[in-house]
């Protein structure tokens, strides 16, 4: 597909020549269009001339005006400006048009060959948390375009997705097409557009893989410095690989994984662990409105071997005590149980003074509160099983494959956030509350609870920690 479109002002002319995938996208009519694939694809370009083609391509209102208005939408403004804005400006320079620079919106105007104007405005908005989503309730408009849809919350997405398709009026005609774009390097597996594009993909949603830089295939190569995807892996591993250089979805660090301790390839196994029936199953939970839990058994010879998860969010304790209980009836039915949570569970709601561990007992399941949330404890009775190995030589510590969020945690999703200060590598000294982090904790109140990190307690007095001989072990 070729797009030639003179400028209001003539500048210059832009030539595009879109490759086959772009040419697949904009093709396509479906109501919500993700194009995804390697970093320096071309992908942002494709989306930036979708927009201006769908804006041509508008019927003219009675007079003679072709107007559509379109979102632009990136995490944060310090994205938006540097790379965003850059790109779409790029092509279509701001003499093209009105700029307004005190709400951020940019009115395209040009003169067609058939007489009529074209009119597109474009509002661009930094959108990275859902209680942004105020700022999308009074627009009205054509359609989107999110860019970089991977740092962006599914919530914005969805009432963006309601304010599509309101403009022009009814009396100018209305839109002749309307509809949401979106472009993106690949997200983890268990990202809301995997599931959303790849899992459930409704009838009116479509999704354009771009193939790999490395490829026959690849595209935008002739506007690249030769080399680019060779260069680009020097000191990478292979999953920053796979994700920025072929377009597959992976989980790539960023910031600084709070187990520096943890090795995958060591750490992690994809066969099935064994459970003892002998042995009692360790459980750890943290508590909150994205409650998780983890379960674990010891081994004979001293290994901890992660056997499963349950991982929820926007759960109330009540529920979740109940999906965990149905879990063990279901799948761990006559096995011992040791269970420790978060001790701040003691804590007693405003409103009808139960904690959360009085509602875990409604449901049948005795915990009890780990002896400490200190946080370097807890850290220290995840890491010393890392550091160890068990009397058969193995490592000490070892995740299964049903713990697939845990394992993304420790390998790097549960981290100090980087901070941002110029030209240091500076990191926040908390973790960071993101989505791996509860399911990491859960794992380090199971490990304080069953006795791990007790060598860095100074002066610790036993007689002070919790009589847990006074709870059943529950049998389910």
């Amino acid at each position: 597909m070729n797009a030639m479109m003179p400028l209001a002002k003539v500048v210059r002319s832009v030539v595009y020549d879109a490759s086959p995938t772009m040419s697949d996208f904009h093709n396509s009519y479906a109501f919500v269009r993700c194009l995804m694939g390697p970093i320096g694809s071309g992908k942002s370009v494709g989306c930036i001339m979708e927009t201006m083609m769908k804006s041509c391509e508008q019927a003219p209102g009675p007079d003679g005006i072709r107007r559509t208005r379109w979102a632009i939408i990136r995490n944060t403004y310090r994205e938006l400006i540097d790379t965003t804005m850059q790109s779409f400006f790029d092509w279509f320079p701001k003499e093209t048009g009105i700029w307004r620079a005190g709400d951020m919106k940019f009115t395209f105007i040009q003169k067609m060959p058939d007489g009529t104007t074209v009119e597109a405005e474009f509002i661009f908005r930094a959108l990275d948390k859902p209680e942004d989503i105020k700022k999308l309730l009074s627009l009205e408009v054509t359609g989107a375009w999110m860019n970089e849809a991977r740092e962006v919350p599914k919530a914005v997405l969805d009432m963006c997705i309601g304010r599509l398709g309101r403009y022009p009026n009814a009396r100018d005609g209305g839109p002749t097409w309307f509809g949401m774009i979106l472009d993106t390097n690949p997200p983890d597996s268990d990202h809301w557009m995997y599931k959303l594009f790849e899992e459930n993909l409704p009838s009116n949603h479509a999704i354009f893989h771009q193939p790999s830089g490395l490829s026959p295939l690849a595209e935008n190569l002739e506007n690249l410095p030769t080399g680019y995807y060779i260069n680009m892996q020097a000191g990478k591993d292979q999953e920053w690989i796979n994700v920025y250089v072929h377009g597959l979805y992976g989980f790539v660090q960023d910031g600084k994984p709070i187990y520096s301790e943890y090795k995958d390839d060591a750490h992690h196994t994809d066969e099935q662990i064994v459970v003892n029936r002998d042995l009692p199953i360790f459980i750890g939970i943290d508590f909150g409105l994205t409650p998780a839990a983890v379960l674990a058994q010891k081994s004979a010879a001293g290994r901890w071997l992660c056997i499963d998860e349950l991982v929820t969010e926007d759960m109330g304790a009540l529920t979740f005590g109940r999906l965990l209980k149905e879990k063990l009836v279901r799948e761990y039915q006559g096995y011992k149980f040791e269970i420790y949570g978060d001790p701040a569970g003691e804590g007693r709601a405003q409103t009808d003074e139960v904690t959360p561990f009085q509602i875990l007992a409604a449901q049948g399941i005795n915990a009890v509160p780990a002896y400490t949330n200190d946080y370097s404890i807890r850290r220290e009775a995840v890491a010393s099983t890392l550091m160890r190995m068990d009397f058969a030589g193995n490592t000490g510590f070892v995740i299964g494959p049903k713990c697939q969020i845990l394992r993304k945690g420790m390998a790097g999703g549960y981290k100090y956030k980087r901070m941002q200060v110029a030209g240091q590598e500076k990191y926040q000294d908390k973790p960071d509350k993101g989505r791996y982090s509860h399911v990491c904790e859960a794992l380090q109140y199971l490990m304080v609870g069953a006795g791990e990190g007790s060598a860095i307690i100074e002066n610790k007095d036993w007689n002070k920690l919790p009589d847990y001989s006074q709870y059943d072990r529950m049998v389910v």
